[in-house]
C-alpha cells in the first residue's frame, strides 16, 4: 500500500539578516495509512519547520529549497497558494502547540470551527454547519457542547481549548492530521486524555497522524514509528518496540538516559546530553551530534554519514554502525551489537 504522505530529501531555509538558516538539510521518511509517525528531537532540530514545509506555511522568509512532498502520490511542493489552500484542512490539517494562539478571542468557538467547514463546503447552510459543529463538540467529549458553541476561548481550560483544536482540524475529516506538541501546554492528567482521545479518533476515522514531540514518553504511548531529528536531519528511523528496545544511534541513547524513571534511585542524577544545538546558519560539515558525542571520531566531524540499516525497515546515521568502524575500543558499537 502507497504511504499517505512520502516525504524524500527535503530542504528548507529561511533568509534572516545574519544569513541563510538551513533548518532541514535532506529529510526523507513515509506515513503510512491508518498509522502514527512520531518525530522526535529538541527544539531546533527541524520538527516543526518540517511540518510547515508539508503545508506550505513557512511566511515570507521560508521556502523549500529542494525534496518532494507527496499526499497519496500527488506532488505537492508546486502547487500554488490557491491550491494549498484547498488542500489544508480537507486533506492534511493541523493542531498548533499553543491554542490560545490559534485561536481568535473575539469570535464564539463554535463559529471558529464553522469558519473551516465554510472554507470547504459553500453549500452547506448555517442551520447544518451549527449541526456538525454540535457532531464534532461531542466528538471530541467537550461537556454540554450546546452550551459551549457559543463560549469564548478565555472561557475554556487548555485542554478544552485543545480540543477545540482538534474538532476544527477533523472538521473535514482529513486524510492526514498532523500534530504538532499539541499536549506540551498541558499537565499530565489533560494530556494523557487528548492522547487517549486522538488513539479512539484515529481508529475510528481511519486517518494517518504525524506526531511532533520533544517526549519520548507521549512517542511511545501513541506512535508505531519514530523519527529522530537532529540538527535538520533524520538521525534514525525504527518502528516503536524497536526504538526503545535497542536505540542505536548515540543522540537517541542521550535522549533515553534524560527520561526520569519512577524506579530509579532518587540519588542517582539524570544525563543531559551536554553542548548545545549547531548553529543552523553555518551548519557543520560532518555529523551535527558530533560535537556532543562521547563516541566521536575524526571522520563524525568530516562527513555527514551515510545510513546504517540496523534492522528490518530501520536505519541510523551514524559512521560508528559502518561495516569499516573499527569495534576495538568502540564502547558505543561493542554495546550495540550486544543488545542486537
Amino acid at each position: 500500500m502507497e504511504p499517505i504522505l512520502q516525504v524524500r530529501d527535503l530542504h528548507t531555509s529561511f533568509m534572516t539578516s545574519n544569513g541563510e538558516v538551513h533548518a532541514v538539510r535532506g529529510v526523507s521518511f513515509n506515513v503510512e495509512k491508518g498509522k502514527t509517525l512520531g518525530i522526535v528531537g529538541e527544539s531546533g532540530s527541524g520538527k516543526s519547520v518540517t511540518s510547515l514545509s508539508i503545508l506550505k506555511l513557512l511566511g515570507t522568509t521560508g521556502r523549500v529549497t529542494a525534496g518532494s512532498i507527496k499526499l497519496d502520490g500527488e506532488e505537492l511542493t508546486g502547487k500554488s497558494r490557491k491550491e494549498m489552500r484547498a488542500i489544508r484542512g480537507a486533506r492534511i490539517a493541523m493542531i498548533f502547540q499553543d491554542p490560545m494562539t490559534s485561536l481568535n478571542p473575539l469570535i464564539p468557538m463554535g463559529e471558529q470551527v464553522g469558519e473551516m467547514l465554510w472554507e470547504h463546503n459553500r453549500s452547506m447552510s448555517k442551520a447544518e454547519r451549527q449541526q456538525k459543529v454540535l457532531e464534532l463538540f461531542r466528538m471530541v467529549r467537550i461537556p454540554e457542547p450546546e452550551k459551549r458553541l457559543k463560549s469564548y476561548p478565555h472561557e475554556f481550560s487548555g485542554g478544552m481549548r485543545q480540543r477545540v483544536m482538534i474538532a476544527m482540524a477533523l472538521a473535514c475529516k482529513p486524510e492526514l492530521l498532523i500534530a504538532d506538541e499539541p499536549t506540551t501546554a498541558l499537565d499530565v492528567s489533560i494530556q494523557d486524555q487528548i492522547l487517549k482521545l486522538m488513539r479512539a479518533l484515529q481508529r475510528e476515522m481511519g486517518m494517518s497522524i504525524m506526531f511532533i514531540t520533544h517526549d519520548l514518553g507521549v512517542v511511545a504511548e501513541l506512535c508505531d514509528r519514530v523519527a529522530v531529528m537532529y540538527g535538520g536531519l533524520l538521525m534514525e528511523e525504527a518502528d516503536i518496540v524497536d526504538i526503545f528496545k535497542r536505540p542505536m544511534h548515540p543522540y537517541t541513547l542521550g535522549l533515553m538516559a534524560s527520561i526520569p524513571d519512577m524506579n530509579q534511585d532518587k540519588h542517582v542524577k539524570l544525563q543531559p546530553i551536554p553542548g548545545s544545538p549547531p548553529d543552523m546558519i553555518h551548519p557543520p560539515k560532518g555529523c551535527p551530534f558530533a560535537p556532543r558525542c562521547p563516541y566521536a571520531m575524526r571522520v563524525c566531524m568530516e562527513e555527514i554519514p551515510p545510513y546504517a540499516v540496523t534492522g528490518e525497515n530501520r536505519r541510523s546515521m551514524c559512521w560508528l554502525l559502518d561495516p569499516e568502524a573499527p569495534a576495538a575500543g568502540n564502547p558505543f558499537r561493542q554495546g550495540r551489537e550486544a543488545a542486537v
